[in-house]
């Protein structure tokens, strides 16, 4: 967000919004009826925020490589063959989100300014909150043992727990160890798990109803939490930092071998019971809700209104497509949910001055649209040095896209010919088979060197090879240049034949005619002949063609002369 000044004299401001950034203009209306004292200042919102972010390029980047490989999964194979290829992907996708995280609380805690401090603290919690979700997702869609999964997708957004585990294994007796209690845990299956639970809570129930406990409150406490009871568990809430833990504590220790269609009433529930009724449900509540509820629509729209950034609902979109997760049902302008997306997220990496490179992948993989908006997006590039215009022509020529490579070496010509580099500027037009343009430049060759004598950029003009046939006039560039290398190697039948054919194809520009006549001269004067007889009648007539066209060339001049 950033201030610019409003219009003056009270005038109306009128906006536009362009592929990144937005155009305000002042206009001729004035407002009607005072509206107070007015603000000098006006907000400039800007879309995409985050993609200016040097924090989160590691994010954008590194994501990138896996959607790219996501991409090059064959449709064709089994479905359980897949499935472990597209958690190792969701595992791959939330590293980077932690990695990314983790280094902007590196950040946060080191920098001095407190201001910079907040933005990062700011960033982390959101990817906090983005991991959560991506987690929960994976757990509820293409993980098994659901109780095991949602236990370990708690330990991993309660920070403490591995540091806490690991104090208590290595403590003398970990058994006595006071946080042994808040950090147990196994890696048995379900099944052993379910059994070895209903033993044990059927003994503990037992206890508690024999008031074998009752001596000890705090063991009696203990009893009634590891059963279940939920008076016990929310009166010791304030141990469990948000109602989804809660969620998870209340289904280990009551519920453990819950079926995935019941976790949306109890998750339900479990927010009713641990938030107050005062309070009003967060975003991201409604987010995890949704996912309990196994509504993937609605948490991808709920993200979308809550989020900065496409990222993680493109990202997300498309690898549940992948799995065949997510009813694809097309938009009112056609395009699926997934391509709509991953659409938005690639024209916003098209803002920025280097992440544009990757948004051209991401329309790739967008069967319906993914080239229109590349064509659009290409147009707005600014080509601001010829080495990012050569990495822009590439991708155009690659995908076949003529009219942008048309576009881009006719904008890249004329800069060049504002420059006064013509080598360049004919270059760019030849690439752009623009005989018009290819004509225009020509002529300024031919008009430098008539000022000159000589020609500039001959490295290019003696290796134009077919190209010289884009136009006439660039034709007559190449071989008049070629007439020169001829005369200057001595080469006169050959100079000569090659000066009457271009004196005779009318391929000259007028004002080039004194030119050819001028170079006429010397060859008419020319008194060597070749060593056989052939090679001295052959040149006698191209030097009698070559008077005869030279007269007539004079006799054109002279009337256009006597004319004017």
């Amino acid at each position: 967000m950033q201030n610019i000044p409003a219009a003056s004299d009270g005038k109306h401001l009128g906006f536009a919004w362009g592929p990144g950034d937005i155009l305000v203009y002042e206009t001729l209306y004035k407002a009607s009826v005072a509206q107070g004292s007015g603000c000098s200042f006006i907000h400039e919102v800007r879309k995409d925020e985050d993609i200016y972010s040097p924090n989160l390029r590691k994010l954008f980047n590194e994501s990138h490589h896996i959607f790219v490989g996501l991409q090059t999964i064959r449709e064709d194979l089994p479905s359980k063959n897949k499935k472990p290829q597209f958690v190792s992907i969701s595992k791959n996708y939330r590293s980077v989100i932690r990695a990314c995280m983790e280094e902007l609380q590196q950040v946060a805690v080191s920098t001095k300014d407190a201001e910079v401090a907040t933005q990062y603290g700011n960033q982390v919690s959101i990817l906090l909150a983005i991991e959560l979700i991506w987690n929960l997702c994976e757990v509820l869609t293409l993980s098994g043992s659901l109780l095991l999964h949602l236990l370990d997708w708690v330990r991993l957004h309660k920070a403490d727990v591995d540091e806490k585990a690991a104090e208590v294994l290595q403590s003398e007796s970990p058994a006595e160890h006071h946080d042994y209690w808040d950090v147990p845990g196994g890696t048995q299956t379900l099944t052993e798990f379910d059994v070895k639970w209903r033993h044990w809570h059927g003994e503990v129930n037992r206890c508690l109803q024999d008031n074998s406990f009752a001596s000890n409150q705090h063991l009696e406490i203990i009893c009634k939490i590891i059963v279940g009871d939920e008076d016990t568990l929310l009166e010791h809430k304030e141990l469990l930092s948000t109602w989804y833990h809660f969620l998870v504590t209340r289904l280990l220790f009551s519920h453990p071998t819950v079926k995935p269609t019941e976790l949306h009433y109890y998750a339900q529930s479990c927010m009713t019971m641990f938030l107050d009724a005062r309070s009003v449900p967060e975003p991201l509540d409604n987010i995890l809700l949704a996912a309990f509820e196994f509504d993937i629509h609605q948490v991808i729209k709920e993200c979308s209104i809550a989020l900065n950034n496409w990222w993680f609902v493109a990202h997300l979109t498309d690898l549940l497509d992948h799995c065949k997760l997510l009813q694809s049902h097309n938009l009112h302008f056609g395009s699926n949910l997934r391509e709509f997306l991953l659409l938005e997220y690639a024209s916003g990496l098209f803002t920025h001055h280097s992440l544009w490179q990757l948004a051209v992948d991401y329309f790739d993989n967008c069967p319906e649209f993914g080239r229109v908006y590349l064509g659009l997006q290409i147009e707005h590039i600014p080509l601001d040095t010829e080495r990012k215009a050569l990495k822009v022509l590439r991708i155009c020529e690659q995908r076949q896209m003529s009219e942008q490579v048309r576009s881009i070496c006719k904008i890249m010509a004329m800069r060049a010919l504002r420059n006064n580099r013509l080598g360049s500027a004919l270059s760019w037009s030849i690439r752009a088979k623009d005989a018009a343009f290819a004509t225009l430049i020509s002529e300024r060759f031919l008009q430098d060197y008539c000022t000159r004598g000589t020609f500039s950029d001959l490295d290019l003009i003696d290796n134009l090879g077919p190209a010289m046939l884009l136009s006439d006039r660039l034709t007559f560039l190449g071989k008049y240049r070629e007439f020169h290398k001829l005369y200057g190697e001595k080469r006169f039948s050959e100079a000569a034949k090659l000066l009457l054919s271009l004196m005779t194809a009318k391929i000259a520009p007028r004002s080039f005619w004194m030119t050819l006549l001028t170079d006429a001269l010397p060859l008419l004067e020319q008194k060597e002949v070749g060593h056989r007889a052939h090679d001295n009648m052959d040149k006698k007539r191209v030097l009698s063609s070559l008077k005869t066209s030279f007269e007539l060339l004079l006799m054109q001049l002279s009337s256009t002369s006597s004319k004017c």
